[in-house]
């Protein structure tokens, strides 16, 4: 028996090169060029040191830094805890938890209680009958065991520790998985929350459009009466009220759409949504520093996610690599064994039984062959997602930062646009009243006018969705 243990001793290290040299090899791609990442994004002056540090003290706070607004807030804080899709991901967590506990205890020993029964009789002409006739068992059928027993394998090449360190960051690939569904959350919150308020302005400046046109509409009758003006007037006027009633209406059925998408985010039934629209084109917003493109690997779930699937996947090849590789089992009994169940707990019926055995693939080996192989698939796959994950991000931010500078600019002539309406409304008011201009040139002028102040409220909302979805592309909202 040593003989045959030392034999194995010199052989086991030549197998195993043997086997290392039975691994597939994968074929040699030319190396892919580096993604070069920015210093800054375009336009935007590369941020200095104490910047750094004073974005680093805000992006790291919560979301409520962001949004100021008391009933939004409290809309966010209700669907973080009821939204369905937030708790369904939140069992995926703990399902990739369980995932890493299972693959930890792989390789660790596994020891359990043995206690069985046995009768059997053997046959006169086997070498056990005779066995049993020197040792006078023959009449003794039954056997009893009770004890314990182990097995483990030995984890030499790191195949399960790889497997449950793969499992572990699957998990905190889940989790990520959940931030960057909070962010989405909130941002999808918010936007659809300006977008209430918007509603909220444009009907009540449709609202005010009507008023505006009755009481035009009783000026041209007044005038119609008078000689002074036809019935084609009054038909104008009265047209463009019932143009306008119509329009009032859809934009109510449109609140109501939007107040139930809302309701349905933060997971209840429907019912109204609290808010304030009043001074909703004076809503400010804060300035958010970008940082540098390098700063999105750190603050956006999607690409920590990326990485975190890359890592995996490289344990993962590690871990089916060592299917090549020769497993180390060990087994081991202890416990106690006789004919007579009053007789098997004594020092005479000890038992034990210990072995240890080497195995390893050696023919038909295709299925580990192709799990190899689609093990380096997934982890060059993981590679190009993380790359794609970090240019669109960069894309999101750079389209943001463009679009909310343009924006600023829009409004401020739509501004002045519709302040220069006004003034030609108050005017043509005046005038159509003397009976000054006719009722051709006052429709128009009051037409203009609303669908300046309609357009204003909605460069409005353009810029508070562009604002969240610009902290949405920085990676921010999911943290706690």
């Amino acid at each position: 028996m040593n003989k045959v243990f030392k034999l194995n001793l010199v052989l086991i290290p030549l197998f195993c090169a043997l086997l290392n040299n039975c691994v597939p090899k994968l074929l040699q791609k030319q190396p892919k060029e580096s993604l070069i990442v920015p210093a800054n994004f375009q336009n935007m002056p590369t941020e200095s040191d104490a910047e750094k540090i004073q974005k680093a003290n805000v992006i790291d706070k919560s979301w409520k830094l962001f949004i100021q607004d008391s009933n939004l807030t409290n809309l966010i804080e209700i669907a973080l805890k009821n939204n369905q899709e937030l708790n369904i991901l939140e069992q995926e967590i703990n399902i990739a938890n369980n995932v890493v506990m299972a693959r930890q205890g792989k390789y660790l020993p596994k020891v359990g209680l043995n206690a069985g029964y046995e009768n059997r009789k053997s046959s006169l002409l086997s070498k056990e009958s005779d066995v049993d006739t020197a040792l006078n068992l023959a009449n003794q059928p039954n056997n009893y065991t009770l004890g314990i027993n182990a097995s483990w394998e030995v984890d030499i090449w790191k195949k399960l520790r790889n497997s449950a360190k793969s499992s572990y960051y699957e998990y905190l690939y889940s989790i990520e998985g959940k931030n960057f569904a909070v962010t989405q959350l909130i941002s999808e919150i918010a936007t659809s929350y300006y977008e209430l308020m918007a509603l909220d302005n444009q009907l009540e400046i449709v609202k005010e459009y009507i008023s505006t046109l009755e009481q035009a509409q009783q000026v041209v009758e007044m005038q119609m009466f008078a000689g002074r003006t036809t019935s084609l007037a009054v038909k104008r006027f009265t047209a463009e009220t019932l143009r306008n009633k119509s329009r009032k209406q859809q934009i109510q059925q449109q609140i109501i759409i939007t107040e139930n998408k809302l309701n349905t985010l933060v997971g209840r039934l429907p019912q109204p949504i609290e808010r304030k629209s009043q001074g909703f084109t004076e809503i400010a917003m804060q300035n958010i520093n970008t940082g540098i493109p390098a700063d999105l690997i750190e603050n956006r779930p999607d690409i920590r996610k990326a990485a975190l699937k890359m890592k995996a996947a490289k344990l993962n090849v590690k871990s089916v690599k060592a299917e090549f590789y020769p497993s180390l089992n060990i087994d081991a009994n202890l416990g106690y064994q006789s004919f007579n169940s009053k007789y098997l707990v004594s020092p005479q019926t000890g038992a034990y039984a210990f072995a240890g055995g080497l195995t390893a693939p050696l023919l038909n080996r295709k299925a580990i062959k192709a799990e190899y192989f689609s093990a380096n698939s997934e982890q060059i796959k993981a590679l190009y997602v993380y790359e794609q994950a970090f240019i669109k991000g960069f894309s999101e931010v750079l389209n943001q930062l463009t679009s909310l500078e343009n924006l600023k600019n829009i409004y401020s002539y739509k501004l002045q646009q519709t302040q220069t309406l006004s003034e030609s409304f108050e005017i043509s008011d005046i005038l159509f009243k003397a009976a000054r201009i006719n009722y051709l040139e006052s429709l128009l002028t009051r037409r203009d006018y609303l669908e300046s102040r309609i357009e204003l409220i909605e460069i409005k909302k353009q810029q508070l969705s562009t604002y969240v979805n610009l902290y949405k592309a920085l990676g921010g909202g999911w943290r706690n």
